[in-house]
């Protein structure tokens, strides 16, 4: 107020000072109410500072106190007509700039070279080809269409609605052309796919800004060509933020996430400030390949840097605490987070699920709900894989029941697939079945699939091969299915449909995923398959398996040979069985990291009932305790018990 008491015991050129200064639209308000007084308001000029503020703001309530003053203006001039449609353009109502457009061609003023700009970018956020069009005619009528800041726009905006043919022939016949007019139609090869023709205009390009060079790279990672995309960024002769991330999301996506990491590296010795998408897919990396103490360092360095965590880096970094074994750190995490989304909500009660937590997960979605966050299709994946792995049917039933009843949700076959799964942990196996005959789409695996899983579970062998044989249909190379069928038969002894099913995987080609197990050690990951000898360590490991051996026989460990698949030797299933990737994993932990320290294992296979009895007894034995994540859900293993108390 002291300003405005300045400003008015003076000349009026200074209140057009603060507006320009200004902050909020209630500071603005203050000034327009000192011009109402004044009669300042009445000079176009001035009242046009008002409706300026609009257009650097251009939210809801700002836009409509500028439209008020604009409505009040006896003649507006060129500048206060393409600022309101610039800020409407700029808004979440941009059909207004549209309307507004149509009154200036009525008015005394005509369009020029800086409104086209303006109202064209509306029409590619209202996804309006013929409106685009329509003002593209106008703009040759008016004279203006042989502008190059024109041109450009026409041809982002034909590019942005699919249009190429439309934008490359603008392009072709212009007759001046900036690094603006190439990176346009760049952008239009490379978000159709054509890599080939973006290629050669690339090449041709005069003159190249590093934005030229993201498109391309962009569009290589797109096709998942990384490194065709890796050859071209090492040419660059500048790379900003955009570069890097578009490298990082690109080996991200291609499951490349050791090379994601290392790039980070590198982009921190080339002095370039990431920013929350360069995290977003770091974390993403870290989660996937358990790398618990690189996550940990990134989420420090977030802090250090006072950097803002917004709903997408709190999911990110609230999925790598989860994936990577430490629920404690994500649960404090999710707390912290002021700004969460949906999707922070999710992936909190999904890192419950596969951690065996049901009940808190179920507690956690009534939080969500209590706090109005509307679940949606993934809460409800969530929260069912949660039942299902906490065995809590009662509860699962209700909370399928209200997703379609209350949230008017329909199921998918991810939300059946859940359903079969906690029907067949339960011996449920009619039900089960029965469900999946009612589902809609029987051609799905999912269901299938979590069906079979059951009657492996249960011993249902004439289930088991009916439900393989849908599966087989399906898909015949699905080599888990064959796998689960063999598993079903030697359970059962049947070695002849063993050799059986065997043979057939050799005819269609289909070979079973080898197991292997990661370890995170120092911020160095290392991997191990079964029977593996070929790291540096593997002497000292083999000593190590020997010596847990007879540790954990001496407090009761007794060898599971039913899960070794061969027709071997007694005493060369338990040797199979002790060279299996998580138990050598366990035993490079217990060399190479500190007796108070957890050792957190990922598996990318389900594990076997004899490596699960043996941790337990080896987390006894060594008193450590031990996190192993497989490709179903989180074991934490202390002091002899499990979390999932053998419920798996």
């Amino acid at each position: 107020m002291l300003a405005l008491q300045m400003a008015a015991n003076s000349s009026p050129p200074p209140i057009l000072s603060i507006i320009d200064m200004s902050n909020t639209l209630s500071e603005v308000q203050q000034a327009h109410a000192h011009m109402l007084k004044t009669g300042l308001i009445h000079t176009t000029f001035a009242a046009s500072r008002i409706v300026a503020f609009a257009a650097t703001v251009s939210d809801a309530q700002t836009i409509a106190h500028a439209r008020s003053v604009f409505d009040r203006i006896a003649t507006p001039n060129s500048y206060t007509w393409n600022t309101i449609i610039r800020a409407y353009a700029n808004s979440a109502d941009p059909e207004n700039a549209i309307l507004l457009f149509h009154q200036m061609l009525h008015s005394d003023v005509l369009p020029d070279k800086f409104t086209y700009p303006f109202i064209l970018k509306a029409c590619s956020r209202l996804h309006g080809f013929e409106e685009g069009r329509q003002i593209h005619a106008t703009s040759v009528k008016t004279g203006v269409d042989s502008d190059i800041f024109v041109q450009n726009t026409l041809i982002h905006m034909y590019a942005s609605l699919g249009h190429t043919r439309h934008a490359y022939c603008l392009f072709d016949r212009m007759s001046e052309r900036d690094v603006i007019s190439w990176n346009a139609i760049l952008s239009a090869f490379v978000a159709r796919g054509l890599m080939e023709q973006a290629r050669r205009l690339f090449d041709q390009m005069p003159d190249r800004n590093v934005e030229s060079w993201n498109f391309v790279i962009s569009g290589y990672v797109d096709l998942g060509l990384i490194d065709d995309a890796q050859s071209l960024f090492d040419g660059m002769p500048t790379r900003d933020v955009v570069s890097w991330n578009a490298m990082i999301t690109g080996y991200v996506h291609a499951g490349r996430f050791r090379e994601a990491l290392e790039l980070f590296g590198i982009m921190q010795n080339a002095e370039v400030r990431p920013d929350n998408c360069t995290f977003v897919n770091l974390l993403s990396a870290c989660a996937r390949i358990g790398a618990l103490s690189q996550g940990e360092w990134i989420h420090t360095y977030i802090n250090k840097n006072e950097i803002q965590i917004d709903g997408f880096l709190a999911t990110a970094l609230v999925d790598m605490y989860s994936k990577c074994g430490s629920i404690e750190k994500a649960l404090r995490v999710f707390r912290d987070t002021s700004k969460k989304d949906i999707s922070t909500w999710n992936s909190m009660i999904a890192g419950l699920s596969t951690h065996g937590y049901g009940e808190c997960a179920l507690r956690l979605f009534s939080e969500m709900l209590m706090d109005e966050f509307a679940p949606n299709e993934i809460t409800f994946i969530s929260i069912l894989s949660a039942c299902s792995h906490a065995g809590l049917l009662h509860e699962g039933r209700r909370v399928f029941e209200l997703m379609t009843e209350v949230h008017g949700i329909q199921p998918t076959v991810e939300h059946y697939g859940c359903m079969v799964d906690l029907l067949g942990r339960a011996g449920l196996l009619n039900e089960a079945q029965g469900l999946v005959s009612a589902f809609p789409c029987k051609d799905s695996p999912v269901v299938w699939e979590s069906l079979l899983a059951a009657c492996r579970s249960h011993g249902n062998i004439e289930l088991a091969e009916h439900v393989a044989g849908q599966l087989l249909e399906l898909n015949p190379q699905d080599n888990a299915c064959y796998v689960q069928l063999s598993n079903i038969y030697e359970s059962a002894g049947r070695w002849d449909d063993v050799r059986e099913v065997r043979e057939k995987m050799r005819k269609e080609g289909v070979r079973k995923e080898p197991g292997c197990s990661m370890i995170d050690v120092d911020g160095i990951v290392h991997e191990f398959s079964a029977g593996d000898r070929s790291h540096p360590q593997a002497d000292e490991i083999y000593r190590k398996v020997d010596e847990m051996k007879t540790r954990i026989r001496s407090i009761g460990y007794v060898p599971d040979t039913s899960q070794v698949l061969f027709e071997i030797g007694e005493d060369e299933k338990e040797s199979a069985l002790l060279w299996h990737s998580e138990k050598l994993a366990i035993a490079f932990g217990l060399l190479n990291s500190g007796e108070d320290m957890t050792i957190r294992i990922i598996k990318n296979l389900k594990m076997c009932g004899d490596c699960h009895s043996a941790i337990k007894l080896i987390s006894r034995a060594y008193g450590r305790e031990i996190v192993v994540r497989d490709k179903n859900r989180f074991h934490h293993f202390k002091n002899g018990c499990c979390s999932c108390n053998d419920y798996w």
